[in-house]
């Protein structure tokens, strides 16, 4: 009989999980086997935008990805690095870069990714951060990529409300 062991999973919480010492905080994929620590301010952190273009609705299967950009130098693996299967394209987006994805080899989840365009830098997924609150605050989108491939019902979603 052979038992598994449980992979130490961050608790994702509403606040909390950022360490306000350093402030650096942790991204973990799906199963808890692949973690990476990350600052949340610069000169680390370098910008947090969404993207529409073609590859991340394709990668995520959704209609944009929201990311953060971190200069490697930055970029911890705190465990897990083995564990990543990476997957390179060179025909990607407009500009024709290689793009290289980095993902967990036993859940599947897209932990960054890095493109020959911006040497230097990862771009990871909010949603992948362990501590909810820096989805709001620190890691809010400031702006967007690719916006003309938005699609056209987005838009809607961040007007204001309107009053009654």
């Amino acid at each position: 009989m052979s038992t598994t062991q449980e992979p130490d999973i961050a608790s994702p919480k509403l606040a909390g999980n950022e360490d306000e010492a350093t402030a650096t905080a942790t991204a973990t994929c799906f199963c808890g086997s692949v973690q990476l620590a990350f600052p949340t301010e610069g000169p680390g952190l370098v910008n947090t935008f969404i993207c529409h273009c073609k590859d991340c609705h394709k990668i995520t299967a959704s209609m944009f990805s929201s990311c953060f950009t971190i200069a490697n130098s930055h970029l911890q693996h705190v465990r897990g690095r083995d564990n990543l299967k990476t997957f390179e394209r060179s025909h990607t987006i407009a500009s024709g870069n290689t793009v290289t994805s980095n993902f967990c080899a036993t859940c599947g989840s897209l932990m960054y990714r890095v493109s020959s365009g911006y040497p230097g830098i990862s771009v990871l997924r909010i949603g992948t951060v362990d501590d909810f609150n820096l989805h709001e605050t620190k890691l809010r989108p400031q702006d967007e990529a690719f916006a003309e491939s938005r699609v056209p019902w987005l838009q809607g979603l961040h007007r204001e409300p309107e009053s009654k």
